[in-house]
């Protein structure tokens, strides 16, 4: 667990999967959503509260392919996985992965 990272470290920019972790602390939850978006990256993230209204400014604020609200990112094969920004494109898994490997042909008679 990384704490106290400087926005000035490399590290601070980087996208990490486990066994490593960065910790912040944030003043309130504009503070958090705005730091979860400070990165190039979007692939998955978990975010932790009981509070519906904060789970739904979290859902909609947070860039990622994925939110994860009180558990875990994960991938499941019945649902879409993927990430945006720096993190991928399209999805895998689910209904809308397989579409990624459809090639779809448009066909129009007038």
């Amino acid at each position: 667990l990384l704490t106290d990272v400087p926005p000035t470290a490399p590290t601070y920019r980087q996208e990490f999967f486990g066994p490593v972790a960065l910790g912040f602390t944030v003043n309130n939850l504009e503070e958090a959503i705005a730091l979860a978006n400070d990165i190039p990256f979007g692939l998955g993230s978990s975010a932790w509260t009981k509070n519906s209204a904060s789970q739904q400014k979290l859902i909609r604020g947070i860039e990622a392919g994925a939110v994860f609200i009180n558990g875990m990112t994960k991938s499941d094969p019945r649902i879409p996985f993927g990430g945006i920004k720096r993190s991928g494109f399209g999805r895998e898994l689910g209904r809308m992965g397989i579409l990624e490997f459809v090639n779809a042909k448009t066909i129009w008679i007038n």
